[in-house]
């Protein structure tokens, strides 16, 4: 059970709206959204996969958005504690567990990808080629950055909710919103940028089978950082007064933005200088360098673009080091600082296996285990896709059918009465919310788990959030991949 002498103070709260919307957002905002999104898109026929995106984001990841938050708030607790004080069982518990693992193990490989951002940056900066293979091979290169990476982010969560999470999300996410106009600026002045705007705005509804539905329900579902135990965590800090669905929807608004503003920082810049939009995930580390080396003082661009890859990548890994942080905090009373420091160098040690295992290590690169080859994309696939998954299921029928919809719905009208009064039709948005959690949600995310388990489809699955494999590109054989 909870420790009664975890206190509030040493747990801590949102100090205000705005501080929780932006570090909210933040969470969700990550290399999935500037990353993923618009190699996904590419890959998906471009304008016709933007608009399933939306819809699914709207229908299927606000719901599941709110389901976290009503718990984490309900309970004013970490994952774990939210399913015992709810009244969880053990199996519900093990989902609790699995939402910290997640968090955890996400983290020692997300860093390796942040550290590569960081180093393409400085090489934008000095103006030097980085060759993807080459470089993610050279272990002396990859582990310094990933070390800077992981020391900001236990910086910054040993701080604590409101001096550290929620102020330095007010920082960098505006920092990171004028970035990406200054390179959708840039790009969007390129000569034939218009050709990209065609591709991204004009949608082809031939197009939409199938697996582009699915791949939209699958980006929708990792970009809002559902299923991770992120946002009952985050949800646990806010203040009973709070609206929760408004600041859902500021969330969910907040995150697809950024994705729909990485299509347009990518597509009309990719289409002027005649590459491939379907690149796959080469498309940042292998496509845009040669992008920004054929524009005039594209280097400036170039740097802005790795700095706001790193910025995004920050904003999420303060979020899955704060959820086993959390765990600490409440149920053993420790200090924040050290279990921060404490679970973030463990982070950083169990990480650098990922860091060795695209070329640095031959045991560590061909690795192979459940239909993966390399220790990054082995543990990406087990914790930043299906663990993702399931938990987002399990989720799901625990608060439709265990807790209960009218549970959630109790709470979420603290500081929301309208969301249980009729509006349209004399239908209430708590009941269109609860069929949703009861029968919608638990269909569509069992479909998407189908779907990486490669059911439906021979082809492997894209990773969650940005894992990287080898992509060969015919004019500098260099590899990528990731989330």
């Amino acid at each position: 059970m909870n420790n009664p002498n975890s206190s509030e103070e040493n747990r801590g709260q949102w100090g205000s709206r705005l501080g929780f919307i932006m570090a909210a957002a933040g969470s969700a905002v990550g290399l999935g959204n500037i990353w993923r999104f618009p190699y996904v898109t590419g890959e998906n026929g471009g304008a016709a996969f933007v608009l399933v995106y939306l819809a699914c984001v709207f229908f299927i990841g606000v719901p599941l958005l709110l389901v976290e938050l009503s718990l984490g708030r309900a309970s004013g607790r970490n994952p774990i504690g939210a399913f015992k004080k709810t009244g969880g069982g053990l199996p519900f518990i093990l989902t609790g567990v699995l939402c910290l693992m997640a968090c955890f193990f996400v983290l020692t490989y997300y860093g390796v990808i942040a550290g590569w951002t960081i180093s393409y940056a400085w090489g934008q900066v000095t103006q030097q080629t980085l060759v993807f293979k080459e470089y993610t091979a050279n272990a002396m290169s990859v582990l310094p950055v990933f070390a800077v990476f992981i020391g900001l982010t236990i910086w910054i969560v040993s701080a604590g909710v409101e001096k550290g999470i929620e102020k330095w999300s007010k920082i960098l996410m505006p920092v990171l919103f004028v970035m990406m106009v200054v390179i959708i600026a840039r790009s969007l002045t390129l000569d034939g940028a218009e050709k990209g705007l065609k591709y991204y705005l004009s949608p082809d509804f031939s197009k939409i089978d199938g697996k582009v539905v699915l791949m939209a329900l699958g980006q929708a579902f990792f970009s809002l950082s559902v299923g991770w135990g992120l946002m009952i965590t985050y949800g646990s800090y806010m203040p009973k007064s709070q609206n929760i669905v408004t600041n859902g929807l500021w969330v969910a608004s907040a995150d697809t933005l950024v994705a729909i503003l990485a299509g347009f920082m990518v597509f009309p810049a990719v289409f002027a200088f005649g590459m491939d939009p379907g690149a796959g995930p080469g498309l940042t580390f292998v496509t845009l360098p040669k992008v920004f080396a054929q524009m005039p003082a594209g280097w400036i661009f170039g740097t802005i673009f790795f700095c706001l890859l790193s910025v995004a990548a920050l904003t999420s890994s303060i979020s899955m080091l704060e959820v086993p942080v959390s765990y600490f905090v409440d149920k053993k009373s420790s200090a924040r600082k050290k279990s921060a420091i404490i679970v973030g160098i463990v982070a950083f040690l169990i990480g650098i296996p990922s860091a060795m295992s695209n070329g640095g290590s031959e045991f560590f690169s061909e690795l192979q285990l459940f239909g993966k080859t390399g220790f990054l994309d082995i543990m990406d696939q087990v914790f930043g896709t299906l663990a993702l998954i399931v938990i987002s299921l399990m989720l799901s029928i625990y608060v439709g059918w265990v807790w209960k919809p009218e549970s959630a719905v109790k709470e979420i009208e603290e500081g929301c009465p309208w969301f249980s009064k009729p509006l349209v039709g004399g239908i209430a948005p708590s009941q269109v919310w609860s069929f949703f959690i009861k029968y919608i949600c638990p269909i569509v995310i069992s479909l998407v788990l189908l779907n990486t388990l490669g059911i439906f489809s021979k082809k492997d699955p894209a990773p969650a959030e940005p894992t990287p494999k080898e992509q060969t590109s015919p004019e500098d054989n260099a590899s990528s991949e990731s989330q």
